[in-house]
């Protein structure tokens, strides 16, 4: 059986997805014609139930309870994860809002934060996420919403933190912070979405295995990125919680959807247990 599979370029998810979809595991009669797009293609093309499996943002699956199941491997989850707000001089929290935002996605679980930390902040625009840096060191827009591997490059760049959207999450929600998740179509046999959610956890646990060691596909999907930031991108997004959500896991997804449905965001909130198979 071959299914259409989406995910990110990105060293987590190449180091996630690598043994799966490359064959160094069994696959066990599944195969997987796969996709690397950015996160905001991928948030968009869940929306029109383009891929039978997809990784796509938290803030995003709010909306799309209803047509995909959650996974509970594959996540990026965690503390001190979040997405970062920067700029080219320093601006004060409190002014941001008199100024341009360059976000990664309108659906992004970044914008998310930064909707639920600076309600008023809406001078935003969309552009791809590896792009932010250079946007705001060229003055195209005062302030940038980085995430992913920026985190680690922008302050050699010269840019300024203005706030750890992560930071402020688990500061004031006591929660860890669900970034983005493995959903697959509900109309997807139970059983072949349950053996997707293992063939995840097996091919998480592979490259574990042989890490230290970075495999080409990974190497390839990040030519431009340094080995060091590669390795930091990896041991800070593919933690305990991506082979398993568990209890933690779930307690931030459910606080997340919570916000979202008190801040106006989404009109009702799914029962924890109903957004999994």
């Amino acid at each position: 059986m071959k299914l259409t599979l989406g995910f990110s370029p990105c060293p987590n998810d190449t180091f996630i997805f690598d043994a799966m979809v490359n064959g160094l595991i069994d696959t066990k009669g599944l195969y997987f014609d796969y996709v690397l797009e950015d996160v905001e293609t991928l948030n968009q093309w869940a929306t029109e139930g383009k891929l039978d499996i997809t990784k796509l943002s938290y803030g995003s699956y709010l909306n799309l309870t209803k047509s995909y199941a959650l996974l509970h491997a594959g996540s990026a989850l965690g503390k001190g994860v979040g997405p970062l707000l920067v700029s080219k001089e320093p601006i004060p929290f409190e002014n941001i809002a008199q100024h341009s935002i360059a976000i990664p996605g309108a659906k992004t679980t970044a914008n998310l934060l930064l909707s639920l930390a600076v309600p008023q902040a809406s001078n935003k625009t969309e552009i791809i996420f590896s792009d932010i840096e250079e946007a705001v060191l060229s003055e195209q827009y005062d302030m940038g919403l980085i995430i992913h591997e920026s985190r680690f490059t922008y302050a050699q760049k010269g840019l300024h933190k203005i706030i750890d959207l992560g930071d402020w999450w688990e500061n004031a929600m006591k929660a860890a912070i669900p970034l983005g998740g493995i959903v697959m179509k509900r109309t997807i046999d139970p059983a072949i979405i349950a053996q997707v959610d293992d063939l995840i956890k097996e091919s998480v646990l592979y490259a574990w295995k042989h890490y230290p060691v970075l495999s080409e596909f990974v190497q390839c999907h990040a030519q431009e990125m340094d080995e060091s930031v590669m390795r930091q991108h990896i041991q800070l997004y593919v933690n305990e919680y991506t082979s398993e959500l568990g209890a933690v896991g779930l307690h931030s997804i459910k606080t997340l959807f919570a916000k979202a449905q008190e801040s106006g965001l989404i009109n009702e909130v799914e029962k924890i247990e109903q957004i999994f198979y």
